[in-house]
């Protein structure tokens, strides 16, 4: 009994060793010829190398004091061969044991791929749980699914919160995202973000949306901003002249500040995350969506605004002319531009605490409005921090709709 080994080979470029390289051996038993490489479980080969010394499993097993049920599962392929098991073999027929493991391992890489293959929503699956915060979105309520491992029903849940009868359909996938490209290029997340919004927001009621109750009302929020407490009544004003007003806390690396399009062409939808609950941020936000809203822009497709302020804010995009004039009326309504600048020229490099107190007196604003500007416009980001009191609590108690930090908006 005797076997000659087989010349070195490479692995292809998909990972794989050619047909004949799996143990090519070729084994004289008897004076029967037997090339291991036909042979495609380690089974098989077993059966092959028994059947010419005509031998049955039973004998095998006595030979190897196995149990002979575990030899027949081997043999059939319903048993792993393990390396005790192949150097056993080796031992016996003298084909070494990198042989058969070789070709156990290539016949359970042939099961996964035949699997894989056979797993059409493979691809959906990490297209869905890869791309959204699936986890998140069962947390805060969005999805009527318990548990994420249960995925047909995430997966009609998913469709269901996006509005389409099945998962292709949805924006995230590219194919669906040359169809409507309602949203632009916002990400995954950014756009179960936006959903959500929708959703809560076609279900308000508000006034009919009129355009001169709109400018009128920038007056009257102009008046709110000397006190954090006075900010309770935006959502009476923004419902009073027509714009349904949302607070939906922010997805995990959203980066949205807030978002302005309109229902139906005739109804302006204005949505807030607050991640940032400073009073500056809240100021500027709302006033930058309430510009899109006077300027009509948002019909076409949803004005998103992303790292509208700090260190990031324009970071990665060129700003279209639509946003310049939004943040240039939202910077002037908390605080007039040009006395800001006469500001900083007397008072820099130092700002004192009493001086942003006064400046801000003389303006009628909180003082967390000439702080933030300065932080902005300065770039001094560590600075001023006491001014910049928390308000999301304080316009929650004023009516406004809030989906987030425990509380669900009930939808449907």
């Amino acid at each position: 009994m005797h076997y000659r080994s087989s010349k070195k080979y490479q692995f292809d470029k998909k990972g794989n060793l050619p047909v004949d390289a799996v143990g090519l051996y070729v084994v004289e038993i008897n004076r029967t010829m037997i090339e291991t490489t036909q042979y495609r479980t380690p089974g098989q080969l077993i059966q092959a190398l028994l059947d010419a010394r005509g031998w049955t499993q039973r004998v095998l097993a006595v030979v190897l004091k196995a149990d002979e049920t575990g030899i027949n599962k081997i043999i059939a392929g319903k048993r792993p061969l393990d390396a005790e098991m192949a150097l056993a073999l080796s031992g016996i027929f003298g084909v070494p044991a990198e042989t058969f493991l070789e070709l156990q391992k290539q016949y359970e890489l042939a099961q996964a791929r035949y699997l894989s293959v056979n797993d059409p929503g493979m691809a959906t699956r990490a297209q869905l749980f890869g791309s959204l915060p699936v986890s998140e979105m069962i947390k805060r309520g969005w999805l009527e699914a318990d548990d994420i491992r249960d995925f047909h029903k995430v997966e009609v849940a998913i469709a269901k919160f996006f509005g389409v009868s099945s998962v292709d359909e949805i924006e995230i996938f590219p194919h669906a995202a040359k169809k409507t490209n309602v949203f632009g290029e916002a990400t995954p997340t950014q756009l179960a973000w936006l959903y959500r919004v929708k959703e809560i927001a076609s279900e308000m009621l508000v006034a009919r949306y009129s355009p001169n109750a709109v400018r009128n009302a920038v007056p009257k929020l102009k008046e709110l901003l000397c006190s954090a407490e006075a900010a309770r009544k935006v959502p009476r004003i923004l419902a009073e002249c027509g714009i349904r007003y949302v607070i939906v806390e922010s997805l995990p690396s959203a980066g949205i500040d807030g978002v302005c399009f309109w229902i139906n062409d005739t109804s302006p939808v204005i949505a807030m995350s607050l991640r940032f609950d400073r009073i500056d941020n809240f100021w500027f936000v709302l006033r930058h969506e309430l510009e899109h809203v006077i300027q009509l822009h948002g019909r076409n497709a949803m004005m998103l605004d992303v790292e509208l302020e700090g260190e990031r804010a324009g970071i990665g995009a060129n700003i279209v002319e639509e946003e310049r004039v939004a943040n240039r009326a939202a910077a002037e309504f908390c605080v007039p531009q040009k006395s800001l600048e006469s500001f900083i020229a007397r008072k820099a490099p130092y700002f004192y605490d009493q001086d942003v107190v006064g400046f801000a007196r003389t303006l009628q604003v909180h003082p967390g409005l000439v702080a933030g500007q300065l932080r902005n416009k300065l770039e001094l980001w560590k600075r001023f921090h006491n001014h910049l009191v928390k308000i999301r609590s304080t316009v929650a108690r004023g009516g406004a709709t809030v989906d987030g930090w425990g509380d669900v908006v009930p939808v449907g």
